[in-house]
């Protein structure tokens, strides 16, 4: 995959994961602020200040994921993104950090 067309992946994936957790705030079913800042979402849960923060790494054709739970890598494998470790997809994977941070469950898709 060229360098834009991750780019474009990353920049869509991280839109979506900070939509998604917008959406739940909204409803009041998560308490939780988003920020980005370029390639770096911030993901910070209000009750306990924990966070999670996701970013691209663009050499790597990457995404890398911090949590209370540790780090971990997401490579691009057809349509997912999976864990270069573990083969876990992204989008579950970051539901069961959220859910475990927030101390409820959280479903992002």
């Amino acid at each position: 995959m060229s360098e834009s067309e991750f780019l474009a992946l990353a920049e869509a994936t991280l839109t979506a994961i900070e939509a998604s957790l917008d959406r739940l705030n909204d409803a009041d079913l998560l308490d939780v602020e988003c920020s980005r800042s370029g390639n770096v979402l911030d993901i910070e849960f209000i009750d306990n200040g924990s966070k999670i923060i996701v970013n691209s790494q663009a050499p790597m054709q990457e995404l890398w994921v911090a949590a209370k739970s540790g780090g971990f890598h997401y490579k691009r494998v057809g349509a997912q993104w999976l864990n270069t470790r573990d083969g876990s997809e992204l989008f579950a994977a970051l539901s069961d950090m959220a859910s475990a941070q927030a101390g409820a469950a959280v479903v992002l898709s």
